[in-house]
């Protein structure tokens, strides 16, 4: 069992073998890492969306799960000034060999692009991927928001881990054209083609085995994505806004050590609980 220990400025440390999750204001606890301790960092900061963003009642097989109290207010008035201090020290503390991934939608993305090719140099940006997913209302006055950015930068652009083998593979969408045109056809059909830079995976559906209730929680199978292809087994990441701790879930069960920093009670709570798996 994770255990409590006091630590200023830190709230709480819960730490087992693997995990080790932080209650507290994640700028304080990240001035307190060495410098390149991390050689995967993913965050997924709050979107600035102007709104208090809560759990929702939803129906669970026959019952209704109960009302959690969690919520958070999503609105700043300085928000990038904010996020610029935390993603210096992230900068700081990830290692050269390291990758950095910063997921947000189209609210505040393309002012954090230009802050982020300030901090890690432009030439270290690899990727903007796209997280599309197709579920929930649709607008009727402008075109349906339904996709994320995540940002991909790197230390180094001579060291960074990139583990193709790990790459999602999908169907052909027109194998006849790849027996007219490819050797080996029939294998690389069988194989399929590698995703590319748009990711279509669902959001956590309510009635999913996966949800937690945390509110803006994310999909393993993007996170477990980026955790296989951008690390490997037994090294250190780092996720300074764990929310319900999925991306904690996705290291973990790849045999990865995952610090997980959140200043939320409650979210301790909920990661507390869904990690517990882990020993």
């Amino acid at each position: 069992m994770a255990r409590s220990i006091p630590y200023s400025p830190l709230k709480d440390i819960y730490m087992t073998n693997k995990k080790t999750i932080i209650q507290g204001d994640n700028l304080e606890i990240l001035q307190t890492f060495p410098d390149g301790e991390f050689q995967l960092i993913y965050a997924d900061p709050p979107f600035n969306t102007g709104t208090t963003q809560k759990r929702k009642r939803s129906k669970k097989g026959n019952t209704l799960e109960e009302q959690s109290k969690l919520s958070f207010v999503d609105k700043f008035d300085n928000f990038i000034p904010w996020l610029r201090l935390r993603v210096k020290e992230i900068h700081r503390v990830l290692a050269a060999d390291g990758s950095f991934f910063l997921h947000m939608d189209y609210r505040e993305i393309h002012y954090a692009k230009v802050m982020c090719d300030e901090i890690f140099g432009r030439h270290n940006m690899i990727n903007e991927l796209v997280w599309s997913y197709d579920f929930g209302a649709r607008a009727k006055k402008k075109w349906s928001a339904k996709h994320d950015t995540i940002l991909w930068y790197v230390k180094d652009l001579k060291k960074y881990t990139y583990n193709y083998d790990k790459v999602d593979r999908v169907p052909y969408k027109a194998p006849e054209l790849v027996r007219r045109t490819a050797k080996n056809a029939e294998e690389k059909i069988a194989r399929g083609k590698t995703i590319t830079d748009v990711w279509n995976d669902n959001i956590v559906h309510t009635m999913s085995k996966e949800r937690t209730g945390y509110p803006t929680q994310k999909p393993l199978t993007i996170l477990e994505r980026i955790v296989k292809v951008h690390s490997s087994p037994g090294d250190k990441l780092l996720d300074p806004f764990a929310g319900s701790g999925s991306f904690g879930d996705a290291a973990l069960k790849h045999d990865r050590n995952i610090v997980l920093i959140d200043e939320n009670p409650e979210a301790i709570e909920i990661i507390e609980k869904r990690l517990a798996k882990y020993g």
